[in-house]
């Protein structure tokens, strides 16, 4: 059992202390720090939690084995950094950073300690998805052409949270709370991109944002892509590979339609899992050697690589590429 911090007791906070606390016999959390301790102390006395209000105390508890941050975004970096100083294994919320250079410094700081470094990349563990990558290593779809994804949701609106509403924190519009699970599945199943064309349609300013993300995708494979995010909408999920030979679409967490030349769509149904906690105990294996942790660290620096390529070219209105 991984004995574990949990930095940040938010609202994403308090749903990976739940996806865990009493349920898991891989990880738990002993400890919380946030900003104001008073404001949950009725919810980390219900999960046996220590609360504090600053990073160190967790960092210097020796029954701490690992840290989880889910915090502001530009605060990651230097929280991961101190952590692998202090001997932590760290599992950083997405996204790992917002720049290419400072997802370098983490790995790096990581690597250095000796430490393991996880990603929240939750949606890889959706049944769908593992489904979708299973299919897609297999060959059964021929050759990789072309890749579509949209994920969006309306978080924004109701759970407002000043922070994750600020372009310093969050820039890309909804890049970095939706959109980076796209990035990060066609990573995992296409490899890293070398080009991006983004677009940015602003309807309302904040901060009850109406907008829209559209990104054209090239791959260092030569496959293309088509990425969509929007912040005001209800929530869908879809990632779609076409082959030479058929197509797989993963659609939301259950369901995967299959499409092979010359035949009928086969839909393919599945049970709902606990995404959370797979990824909790995924990062609790790796600690103890049993298993890599799924999401690499070239896979991490080459999401947040495209991700930043993104943004990039919304402010610009001009192609980025990415080197790799």
């Amino acid at each position: 059992m991984i004995n574990a911090a949990l930095i940040g007791l938010g609202r994403w906070g308090q749903n990976l202390v739940r996806s865990v606390q009493g349920a898991s016999e891989r990880i738990r959390f002993v400890r919380g720090v946030v900003r104001h301790p008073e404001a949950v102390r009725d919810f980390a006395h219900r999960h046996g939690l220590d609360l504090s209000s600053s990073i160190e105390g967790a960092l210097a508890d020796p029954r701490v084995q690992a840290v989880a941050l889910a915090t502001p975004h530009t605060l990651h970096v230097e929280q991961v950094v101190a952590a692998a100083r202090a001997g932590k294994a760290v599992f950083c919320e997405k996204p790992l950073a917002l720049t290419r250079a400072d997802a370098e410094r983490a790995i790096t700081a990581c690597r250095e300690a000796g430490v393991v470094l996880a990603t929240g990349q939750d949606k890889r563990h959706w049944a769908s998805m593992r489904e979708l990558a299973r299919v897609v290593a297999g060959g059964k779809l021929g050759e990789i052409l072309h890749v579509e994804g949209n994920f969006s949701n309306e978080t924004s609106t109701q759970f407002p949270v000043a922070w994750r509403e600020s372009a310093a924190e969050s820039p890309g519009a909804g890049m970095t709370a939706t959109g980076i699970h796209v990035v990060d599945a066609f990573v995992h199943l296409v490899g890293p991109v070398r080009r991006v064309q983004a677009q940015l349609i602003e309807r309302k300013p904040h901060p009850a944002p109406l907008d829209s993300v559209s990104v054209l995708l090239e791959f260092a494979n030569g496959v293309s892509g088509v990425l969509a995010t929007i912040r005001t909408t209800p929530l869908f999920s879809r990632v779609h590979v076409f082959g030479t030979a058929g197509s797989a679409e993963a659609v939301g967490e259950k369901e995967l339609v299959l499409r092979m030349a010359g035949g009928e769509p086969e839909r393919r149904a599945f049970e709902p899992v606990n995404a959370l906690r797979l990824e909790l105990e995924a990062f609790a294996d790796a600690i103890e050697g049993r298993a890599p942790y799924p999401v690499t660290t070239a896979q991490m620096i080459q999401a947040v690589a495209a991700m930043e390529a993104i943004n990039q070219s919304m402010e610009s209105g001009a192609a980025v590429s990415i080197q790799n």
